[in-house]
């Protein structure tokens, strides 16, 4: 059976405007640097030089289990003879010397753990000294953020909270500035009003604490 054309159009009509915005909100892959991998990392045990200390731990291990290509390469079943196998070894130990991490996500919520309120609070505020200081020592990862609890009735609050200190303290900490390629998670999100009230809260804060748009 062929579809008469006006019916068609009429068809098309909604998914093409859908379409549409949805490439004009979404034109493609981003031409910006983005992170190869993210790592979580239990909020109570950040620290400002983690993702240096995890490279160098990360190393020994290589170092312990691959202390040469050959090993690496055979581990790997790198084929394409030992100068193949020799230059990938290289790298990734030239990777895990400069940049180990390229993302580290401050984790409030699994990684963490349902504590008291008063405990969380405190390690809201202790790490984001911990990332004001990175931020002077340079020692952060080039991709970094927090994982705050669901936007759950239960959790709304909590969540909420968390970041509400945390971005204040950071922003008292360094003078009104965040982090290069900081990033804020909201997990589980299971309807569009938990996204559009962490948005909404981010104007607050903006406004708040006098930070520029787009937070």
């Amino acid at each position: 059976m062929t579809i008469p054309s006006h019916k068609k159009e009429q068809l098309f009509q909604s998914l093409g405007q859908a379409n549409t915005t949805f490439n004009e909100i979404y034109p493609g892959d981003r031409s910006d640097r983005q992170p190869v991998h993210t790592l979580y990392g239990g909020a109570n045990l950040f620290k400002s030089d983690a993702p240096i200390l995890l490279g160098q731990r990360a190393l020994e291990i290589l170092e312990t289990y691959a202390p040469n290509h050959e090993v690496f390469g055979k581990a790997f079943g790198l084929t394409g003879g030992n100068d193949f196998s020799k230059r990938i070894y290289n790298k990734v130990v030239a990777k895990l010397k400069s940049e180990a991490i390229e993302d580290f996500r401050i984790d409030f919520e699994d990684g963490y753990g349902n504590r008291s309120n008063e405990e969380e609070d405190a390690t809201a505020v202790s790490t984001a000294i911990e990332v004001a200081k990175g931020m002077r020592e340079k020692t952060l990862s080039p991709f970094i953020g927090i994982r705050i609890k669901p936007f759950t009735e239960e959790m709304k609050e909590r969540g909420l909270r968390t970041l509400d200190i945390f971005v204040s303290t950071l922003v008292k900490e360094t003078g009104g500035k965040l982090p290069e390629n900081f990033v804020v998670m909201l997990p589980k999100v299971t309807i569009p009003e938990q996204p559009e009230t962490l948005a909404n809260f981010f104007s607050i804060l903006e406004e708040e604490l006098g930070l520029p748009k787009g937070l």
